[in-house]
């Protein structure tokens, strides 16, 4: 469900249901627009999407794997785009605000509910997003026949299938075990050292997957060149978040609550502004296993808009952040009772829990708590996966293609890909039928 300042109505994936909303709350001419822009993006899809992710590839393995393998494919897309569209799809790494601009879409509504989009997908407005990492979205959501899948038991189910495929294939987790700092030997990582004591070598080499500003503490600083640290700390931050857990009764909750809610306080602000965006998953709705009998959970946040500087330095145990903890938390419990409705009484939750910029600097180990980078595209690039430190690789979103999901996704296969030969990586892709 969707709640903006000109109505709420439930938010369907696929083009006909939207059409019907968008001429409710926005009126005709958004409808209008709204098609002229699916009509234009939607054919860029087949070459957004005629590369895969899989494919890539940190070195010149990937005209192997990448470039030789797809090309057929990729120029058969350009040929049925036409020349307008194949032109259209050069854009495809510049901001999606040219493609916006360019097809004259002045619409507000639509302008707004696609800075949201972005702004959930990866944490920038559509003047900051690659255009291939829409189009690759909206080809997802929008195009005809398509449906939201979601999975059984909830999200922790997807983590528990990625463990078993470690471990059968040799692969070991280890939990609570803190790093301490990257070990390097005559220039090279050879393994990490733990909090306590334990050192861990590295056969090929040692993967990141934290952020820029992480890794960096994590080196001895006499190893690190100049121009890698100062790269680093002057790259700008995205901000922090809020989060509310809560369980609760279901008596008195609607039978047919959705899983999903998004709040939007006032457009004018930006999607992008503090206490403006509330995000809402109720997991239980969909997977009634992950709460006790007769009962819901929930995770309410604010993405990545939280201001870490009203948070630094503050004791918390103190009185002073247990009252702002209180203050800064309101936005999300009104959101939560706009979506649960009358039934909902926060006095009877039975789990409250508060998250903050400091919760998510201590237990995730996050810079300032940070969301990642705040790296605009065509105004600059992601960092590679390469490192000026060989045998050390990173992956995540301070690397490309950037935050979020899908593209942290496509970080770590990129990384995995790369340690493997060709020969090997050509044999997965192979197996996976792609």
């Amino acid at each position: 469900m969707v709640y903006v300042p000109e109505g709420e109505f439930l938010s369907r994936i696929g083009p006909t249901e939207f059409f019907k909303d968008l001429e409710k709350y926005a009126g005709p001419d958004s409808a209008r627009e709204w098609r002229k822009l699916l009509d234009a993006i939607l054919p860029m899809s087949a070459a957004a999407m005629a590369l895969p992710p899989l494919s890539i590839r940190g070195d010149l393995g990937v005209l192997s794997t990448a470039a030789a393998r797809y090309a057929p494919s990729l120029l058969k897309s350009f040929a049925q785009m036409g020349p307008q569209g194949a032109l259209g799809a050069t854009k495809l790494l510049s901001p999606f605000s040219d493609i916006i601009d360019s097809l004259g879409i002045k619409d507000s509504f639509i302008r707004n509910w696609l800075d949201l989009l972005a702004f959930l997908l990866a944490g920038v407005k559509t003047n900051g997003i690659l255009s291939a990492e829409m189009v690759y979205m909206f080809s997802e959501w929008y195009k005809p026949g398509c449906t939201l899948e979601y999975p059984l038991h909830g999200s922790g189910a997807i983590v528990d299938a990625l463990v078993r495929g470690l471990q059968k294939f040799g692969g070991r987790i280890s939990l609570r075990s803190h790093v301490e700092n990257i070990v390097v030997e005559n220039g090279r990582a050879v393994g990490v050292k733990l909090r306590g004591g334990q050192f861990v070598s590295a056969k090929k080499a040692v993967v990141s997957n934290a952020s820029m500003w992480d890794t960096l503490s994590l080196l001895p600083p006499e190893v690190v060149p100049k121009s890698y640290q100062d790269r680093i700390e002057t790259t700008k931050q995205c901000e922090s978040f809020m989060h509310l857990h809560l369980g609760f009764d279901a008596e008195g909750i609607p039978d047919d609550l959705g899983i999903h809610h998004i709040v939007v306080n006032d457009w004018d602000r930006g999607v992008d502004a503090d206490q403006n965006v509330v995000l809402i998953s109720v997991p239980s709705v969909l997977s009634p296993d992950l709460a006790p009998p007769g009962k819901h959970v929930l995770h309410a946040y604010t993405p990545g808009t939280e201001p870490f500087e009203m948070w630094e330095g503050l004791d918390r145990r103190s009185n002073e952040y247990k009252n702002l903890k209180a203050e800064r938390s309101e936005v999300m419990w009104k959101a939560v009772e706009k979506a649960l409705g009358p039934g909902f009484n926060r006095e009877k939750c039975e789990v409250k829990l508060v998250g903050t910029p400091l919760t998510h600097q201590r237990f995730l180990r996050r810079n300032r708590g940070t969301y990642g980078p705040a790296i605009l595209a065509g105004k600059s690039t992601f960092p590679g996966h390469s490192t000026p430190i060989p045998q050390l690789l990173c992956c995540g979103d301070s690397t490309f293609p950037g935050i979020g999901v899908p593209a942290v996704a496509a970080s770590g296969a990129i990384v995995a890909n790369s340690l493997v030969s060709v020969t090997e990586h050509s044999q997965l892709l192979d197996a996976v039928g792609i």
